[in-house]
């Protein structure tokens, strides 16, 4: 009996308030409804002998949790025989099954799915006013019973929102006015800084080559100046190193685009030709890569490392290309893309020594160094000639074709003796025309073709001088013939610009949203020129004419 009531003072048996002893009744009550229910477990489990206690876990665990936390005193009996029963019980369920109680959470996670009402806008407002007026009294400026809360329940705002609406309406009425319902939401808030032109224009060039020098100039931090940038009110802008134009040049370029309008439109309705019979051929070098690459890479995945034997010395190939204006059908369909042709330069040498790739003497292809006159003929004669008579659109009757060219010293002109043996074959006339002198801009090759060619031959990455030639002449056919196209339109464009500055290049190249003129059907295929521009250039160019 002692050994089971030390036990029972152990484990917190008690039916007692606190005192600490058992009563006799109570004891005896207790022992036989234990004995009852050590029976029963003993026989279902089989481990403990009859008459055996078998403590509840459960409560166990709680009692002793109860006993450590009051304190160490209740625990001086404890023998170290004895081992510590489970504190919880694997068939209940985790704390984090059971749900939060509502009253634990805070007024903020209660009510943080309840939707806000929106800011009520100009529109909602005179929509609620038309709603109010359709069931005002005939006589009076008073609302019919009810209208208040039928507006609240139709558009969810409170009744002092559509009180207000209509107490502002009123006023407007008193006054004899018309109801303004725009708010004045837009003034609350901090007010942006308002910077003037005057104020940048007056900073020296140097001084706002980067947005912190421009912040440092206007007393700014670099965040607002950028912020501005974002918003458009400051622009920047790279500024290129354009060609010099001389007097001589600038009536050279005036000349030039004043014979490229029809005759009999001047001067009432000054307008650019069709431009169908002009071919506009130009040389360019094309290099092996680029001295900087810019790509895109995935998180963690290595940088690209690119070797060359030297960056000032990158190899690199000259093409000659040569295209005419496409032509597009009734139904929009292109019928000729204007695509002449892409021609490389190729220099015939012979091998020096022997190697693994071949034996001394054998002719290889390499690009060539410089372009000459003699290179020049044979391109023309070799390549361009037979392009045009191969890919030129069909046509009746004898076709005068001209073949615009820049003036470098490499080109030939038309007197050249053995062009005028080739110039004219199976209906074709072909005259060789100069360009003005420093006028990139009236190439339609350095206008914009060479360098769409130019970005879609680096994304095709080529190793050797081989891969070039071939990544080019790939870049040149898959280029759309719309782009094509738009170039030429662009050069009418240009056309009108050297006439409004007087044959000067200070003028940023025009962008005329031909996309969206096309999207509108009203893209024209020959832009007109400004009348008072050509009248002036005519006038100038006369006078120059009369002083020479």
């Amino acid at each position: 009996m002692a050994s089971d009531q030390e036990e029972d003072e152990f484990l917190g048996f008690s039916d007692d308030e606190g005192d600490g002893t058992n009563s006799d009744s109570d004891y005896d009550d207790d022992e036989a409804t234990q004995n009852a229910v050590s029976e029963v477990n003993a026989h279902q489990i089989g481990d403990f002998e009859q008459n055996q206690q078998l403590p509840d876990l459960n409560e166990v665990g709680q009692e002793y949790a109860q006993e450590c936390e009051v304190g160490p005193q209740h625990t001086s009996g404890i023998s170290d025989n004895h081992s510590v029963p489970f504190l919880f019980d694997l068939n209940m369920p985790t704390q984090q099954e059971f749900p939060p109680s509502p009253i634990h959470q805070t007024e903020t996670e209660q009510n943080h799915h309840k939707p806000r009402t929106p800011r009520i806008n100009n529109e909602l407002r005179l929509e609620i006013l038309l709603f109010l007026l359709l069931r005002k009294e005939k006589h009076s400026d008073e609302l019919i019973h009810g209208t208040n809360r039928q507006a609240v329940i139709k558009f969810g705002y409170t009744r002092k929102t559509i009180r207000l609406i209509w107490q502002r309406a009123l006023a407007h009425k008193a006054a004899m006015d018309s109801y303004f319902y725009d708010s004045k939401y837009h003034n609350c808030g901090r007010k942006r800084i308002q910077v003037t032109y005057e104020s940048i224009a007056s900073i020296a060039m140097g001084d706002r080559t980067t947005i912190i020098d421009l912040a440092r100039m206007l007393n700014l931090s670099p965040t607002t100046v950028w912020r501005m940038v974002k918003r458009k009110q400051i622009k920047p802008h790279s500024s290129p190193l354009n060609p010099g134009i001389s007097e001589e040049c600038k009536m050279a370029r005036m000349k030039w685009v004043l014979g490229l309008l029809m005759d009999y439109s001047i001067p009432n309705d000054p307008t650019y030709y069709s431009m169908y019979d002009f071919i506009h051929i130009d040389e360019k070098w094309f290099y092996l890569t680029q001295k900087s690459q810019r790509v895109y890479l995935a998180n963690n995945e290595p940088f690209p490392h690119r070797k060359g034997k030297s960056r000032t010395k990158i190899p690199k190939f000259m093409f000659m290309a040569a295209v005419a204006r496409p032509r597009w059908g009734q139904d929009g369909q292109c019928e000729w893309d204007g695509k002449l042709g892409i021609f490389p330069f190729p220099d015939a040498v012979a091998a020096k020594r022997t190697s693994k790739n071949r034996v001394k003497g054998t002719i290889e292809t390499k690009p060539i160094k410089s372009v000459n006159p003699i290179a020049t003929r044979a391109m023309l004669i070799n390549y361009l000639i037979p392009a045009i008579k191969e890919k030129w659109p069909p046509h009746e009757g004898e076709r005068v074709i001209y073949i615009i060219q820049d003036n470098a010293k490499a080109h030939i002109l038309q007197n050249d003796q053995e062009w005028q043996q080739h110039y004219k074959q199976d209906g074709f006339t072909l005259i060789l025309t100069q360009q003005p002198a420093n006028s990139p801009d009236c190439n339609i090759l350095d206008l914009g073709f060479f360098r769409s060619i130019q970005s879609l031959m680096h994304k095709k990455m080529p190793k050797t001088v081989e891969d070039l030639s071939g990544a080019v002449t790939e870049a040149y056919n898959e280029l759309h013939a719309k782009t094509l196209s738009n170039v030429w339109m662009s050069l009418q464009y240009v056309g009108n610009e050297i006439l409004k500055h007087k044959g000067d290049n200070d003028y940023q190249l025009p962008h005329n949203k031909k996309k969206i003129l096309e999207d509108e059907g009203n893209l024209p295929e020959q832009v007109k020129a400004p009348r008072w521009a050509v009248n002036e250039c005519k006038q100038l160019v006369d006078e120059w004419r009369a002083n020479q």
